[in-house]
């Protein structure tokens, strides 16, 4: 009996406790408790009202336009009914020297925003500015700096399907020429062969170029490779050109760049193999087969010549851009798919065969395959480059901005977006906004 008295006594002493404090307590009001972000209220809605451009148009307009007054409309009707603001523009000076802002004008809807505001800017700009980017000139630091896009009228290319060998250069010309210091469209393989032999075709530096193969996976033989020094008559097969061709890369420390497919998987030339097909209907090629790329890495490892026809890619599938190329296509403004088909992928085995160095993965590695990326040759025991290959093992159509974005991703040269300091082409918007009733 004693035990129910004194379980009743402490509830009613802790009712009469909680009562008590309730009665006394003084609770926040509700915009303490969940107060009002009013600096991201005046951002959000300045990018409202500039979200067709209006805002942007009406602030250059003069202080007694009336189009101000459809402007202090909208954005009464864009804040909630308790909001008070104020609304100032200023023009931004620069003449050399610090920036200063002249008022232009000011709206309102109230006399006084209260004890406690905030606010948010909104720098616009008139719409005749244009802003220009100044890219860096690969080479300028010293090595290389010359882009040679194989454009030869006298091969034809495979594995390029719904495009042309001319139409990819052309495109890659418009490109890529602005980040180089010299850009030449290879005409044809006679040029082709004069670079080969290290003599300049405009004056431009060979050491360090780079060279585009637009045929996709043919690559174009000059007549001074035909049947002899190129043929490897033990094996009837081109794979010998491929061979010399990956030692003048080394040479010349050129970077090779394959732009679909397996690599070097044909020669072409149409006056030398007039009635020669690649058994799908497209002349003035043969077939070299896997010991073309075979021969190449030999070749650019100094390695003996060997015929070897043994098939070295594999086929992963679907692969997906890496983490710097995505970083790269916003910098560069070059946007690919993220991801691709691959069937003639690299393996990794290379790397360490032929003294390779990965600079660039353009597609994650997918196990021990390479979809698309830049081999530099580092020679045993050497620490400068030698010569490089990039390739792209992706199925075919190519697309060109892969191989702008691969280039540009491995160089990586700097944009200079220019400074615009004219006078009265920008001016910068103020919201200050508070809460009708003070705090």
């Amino acid at each position: 009996m004693m035990r129910t008295i004194e379980i009743l006594l402490v509830i009613i002493i802790i009712t009469a406790a909680f009562i008590l404090s309730s009665f006394f307590a003084v609770l926040p009001i509700p915009r303490r408790v969940s107060p009002l972000n009013l600096r991201r209220i005046a951002l959000t809605t300045l990018q409202m009202l500039d979200v067709d451009h209006d805002l942007s148009e009406i602030v250059f307009k003069s202080p007694d336009d009336p189009a101000w007054g459809e402007l202090q409309i909208a954005l009464s009707a864009s804040l909630p009914p308790n909001i008070v603001y104020n609304l100032t523009v200023y023009e931004v000076l620069s003449s050399g020297g610090p920036e200063l802002y002249r008022f232009i004008k000011s709206i309102s809807n109230a006399e006084s925003l209260g004890i406690g505001s905030d606010a948010g800017s909104y720098l616009v700009a008139s719409s005749n500015v244009t802003f220009n980017v100044v890219p860096e000139k690969i080479g300028e630091g010293g090595g290389g700096g010359t882009l040679y896009i194989l454009n030869c009228s006298d091969a034809n290319g495979w594995w390029i399907t719904g495009y042309t060998a001319h139409t990819l250069a052309e495109d890659l010309y418009n490109l890529l020429s602005p980040y180089f210091q010299k850009t030449i469209m290879v005409q044809n393989t006679t040029q082709l062969a004069q670079i080969l032999n290290g003599t300049a075709l405009q004056g431009e530096i060979l050491q360090g170029a780079v060279v585009i193969n637009t045929c996709g996976e043919a690559v174009p033989i000059p007549a001074g490779y035909y049947a002899t020094q190129g043929y490897d008559s033990a094996h009837s097969s081109y794979a010998k050109y491929c061979y010399l061709l990956g030692q003048r890369v080394r040479e010349l420390n050129f970077t090779w760049v394959s732009i679909v497919g397996y690599p070097l998987y044909y020669v072409s030339n149409i006056a030398l193999f007039p009635n020669e097909q690649n058994n799908w209907g497209i002349y003035g090629m043969k077939q070299v087969g896997a010991a073309g790329l075979n021969a190449f890495l030999q070749g650019l490892d100094n390695k003996n010549y060997s015929y070897n026809s043994s098939w070295i890619t594999g086929s992963p599938g679907v692969v997906y851009l890496s983490a710097d190329s995505m970083y790269y296509l916003n910098y560069y403004g070059i946007y690919p798919s993220s991801y691709q088909t691959s069937t003639r992928a690299l393996p990794s085995s290379i790397i360490g065969t032929y003294h390779l160095t990965v600079t660039t993965y353009v597609f994650n590695p997918v196990g021990s395959w390479i979809p698309g990326a830049v081999f530099r040759h580092i020679a045993q025991g050497e620490t400068s480059i030698t010569g490089s290959l990039f390739a792209f093992g992706l199925t075919r159509t190519p697309d060109i901005r892969l191989t702008a974005l691969g280039v540009l991703s491995d160089y990586k040269p700097r944009l200079y977006r220019s400074e615009y300091t004219a006078t009265g082409t920008s001016r910068l918007v103020v919201l200050q906004l508070g809460i009708a009733g003070g705090v």
